[in-house]
């Protein structure tokens, strides 16, 4: 019931859709009610014989009676005749509702899906990089795509079901009752026995689809990191070690999925035969009647119809639950993103500000990424101007790019603060805040795009704005050596460019936001001398009008610095410009004499 509730709530901004769906599910279900009776008289014309529902009330006592005065008036063919076409008529309506119902069904269909996605997709990008760390991608991409899926065959399944099935059950049931009490009771205690055998085979089935999608975000998590590694693949010529781990991988989804399958299949037969032996107990049983003279041949027939009537909607039932068991799995999968906390929020109360005027203040900042890890940065204090530019050193793992990542609350602070204009980043309305900063990271992250798309990313800056900053990033020579300029396509992730072209573009994607600090981590640790070069260029330009903090791998880069930070297993161990470090004769001197040899 929590999943049907859970499936509703997104159903509401389509009410309108929802309320036409079971209309015509609704009128889908009176016509195949109507269809019960007036078989009565179509077996009358060929038994000969009267019904005994000649005295019954309402639409039910008058069909019969028409029907036979009919064939006391004109006889048998004209009866049948018109029999027929009443049976025509009324199928022909009931599958006109029939396709109403699902042609309005679409719309509500789809649109759940997509909102559904969109959500999930919406949260997964304000989600902090903390929940990533402990997620594989694989999986999230299976909760969007597969554990989505799922649910969209049970809303097919469960908001058709809920308005049809359940008015023919009652519609069918009451006729019977009406013909047959005792012959009803038998039939019900015969679809008690059917529920608790399927009742048993679906909770299995909810358990199977739980470890079944969880199974198969590992497959996919396999796959998204072979084709993300795939040049380290096959440098380490590890094609065989990959293709055991995702053999491994795709064998315990298949043994799970094979479970789960031959339950599903068992399911449709089990029911059949179990539908088919109570059809055949009641034959037995209502023949005796028919024979004793307790019920006419034309009504027995016609009860038997009812009570495929009853199977028919009972199955659908029965397999929207199993559906809804299905996709409760693939709904607990996704509501564990959508339920998971955001840390990384705005305050109550979040102060807006509108730019970078004074200073960046650490204050005695402490940081671990869980409780249960050690401090990454320990007590950290320092001050950047406006104006300055701030070089952060240390050996690999020291926790240089942790700082960088406290600013724009990638993460938040165990202990202590971090000031931007004397307040408290975290009382800072988020959008300001991140808007403060522009990042070229050591790995230059682009999108499947154009040039021109990759650089104005995130902004609205124009095409003038565009070009002006490549070639401030000396990135304008080789765009318009390239086929199409800036609307060259540049592939996944910028493959069809060199390491140091994608640097060039993540620099000037920097320069257009034109925000007012400049964070760059170990920008050109990775490139090549001439790349490394290019980009040193286009920094000597842009760094004399900007505030920036640079966390270098070589010194040799970053001696105009109007500060170095000395970073040491999360320590500040010295603090000042390249010669009063060299001076010291400390940590700095023998990091940069590590290099010189």
């Amino acid at each position: 019931m929590r999943t049907l509730y859970a499936l509703l709530q997104y159903v509401k901004p389509y009410y309108r859709r929802l309320v036409w769906t079971a209309l015509f599910n609704v009128l889908l279900a009176l016509f195949t009610i109507v269809t019960i009776p007036a078989f009565i008289p179509f077996f009358q014309v060929l038994f000969d014989n009267k019904s005994s529902l000649q005295n019954a009330p309402g639409l039910l006592g008058q069909i019969n009676g028409y029907f036979e005065t009919l064939i006391e008036t004109q006889g048998k063919p004209m009866a049948l005749v018109e029999v027929c076409l009443f049976l025509l008529i009324v199928l022909f309506l009931k599958n006109v509702c029939r396709y109403l119902a699902l042609y309005t069904m679409s719309p509500l269909r789809t649109g759940i899906i997509r909102d559904i996605r969109e959500k999930l997709y919406n949260k997964m990008l304000h989600l902090p990089l903390a929940y990533y760390s402990n997620e594989r991608k694989g999986d999230l991409m299976s909760r969007m795509t597969n554990d989505i899926s799922e649910i969209e065959w049970s809303v097919i399944s469960t908001i058709e079901s809920i308005f049809r099935d359940p008015i023919i059950l009652l519609g069918s049931l009451g006729f019977m009752v009406y013909v047959s009490p005792a012959l009803t009771g038998i039939s019900l205690i015969l679809m008690i026995l059917i529920g608790v055998v399927i009742g048993g085979i679906s909770q299995r089935l909810r358990r199977q689809s739980a470890s079944a999608a969880h199974q198969l975000g590992l497959v996919n998590s396999t796959l998204e990191e072979t084709i993300s590694g795939m040049r380290i693949i096959k440098a380490f010529n590890a094609e065989n070690f990959m293709s055991s781990r995702f053999k491994q991988e795709n064998d315990a989804y298949r043994h799970i999925n094979l479970g789960m399958v031959k339950r599903r299949d068992l399911s449709a037969p089990m029911s059949e035969f179990l539908g088919v032996t109570a059809v055949v107990a009641l034959l037995y049983i209502g023949s005796r009647q028919v024979f004793a003279g307790h019920i006419a041949p034309q009504v027995f027939l016609t009860f038997i119809f009812a009570f495929y009537s009853v199977i028919d909607p009972s199955k659908s039932l029965s397999q929207s639950w199993f559906n809804i068991q299905k996709s409760s799995a693939a709904l607990d999968r996704i509501d564990q993103v959508l339920a998971t906390p955001n840390e990384i929020a705005n305050a109550s109360h979040p102060t807006a500000i509108k730019g970078f005027n004074s200073k960046i203040e650490f204050d005695h900042v402490s940081f671990r990424y869980s409780v249960s890890l050690p401090e990454v940065l320990k007590d950290l204090s320092f001050s950047l101007n406006k104006g300055e530019t701030i070089a952060i050193v240390g050996k690999s793992g020291s926790g240089k790019s942790t700082i960088v990542d406290l600013l724009p609350r990638f993460y938040d602070v165990t202990h202590g603060a971090v000031r931007i204009d004397g307040i408290d980043i975290k009382q800072i309305e988020l959008n300001d805040l991140k808007n403060l900063f522009a990042v070229v990271s050591q790995e230059p992250i682009l999108f499947h795009g154009t040039i021109e798309e990759n650089i104005r990313f995130g902004s609205d800056a124009t095409l003038e704005d565009i070009k002006s900053a490549a070639r401030v990033a000396n990135a304008e020579n080789f765009i318009l050596e390239t086929s199409e300029g800036y609307q060259t396509q540049i592939g996944d992730r910028g493959q069809k460019l060199s390491g140091g072209q994608r640097q060039r573009l993540t620099l000037a994607r920097a320069l257009v936001k034109k925000a007012p600090i400049l964070i760059l981590d170990e920008a050109t640790s990775s490139l090549d001398s001439e790349s490394e070069k290019l980009i040193q260029e286009a920094l000597d330009k842009v760094l004399p009008n900007m505030t920036a903090i640079i966390i270098a791998h070589r010194l040799n880069t970053i001696k105009q610095a109007d500060k170095i930070l000395v970073i040491d297993e999360g320590r500040l161990v010295q603090y000042g410009t390249h010669d009063q470090l060299i001076d010291s004769n400390g940590a700095y001197k023998k990091l940069l004499e590590m290099q010189l040899n």
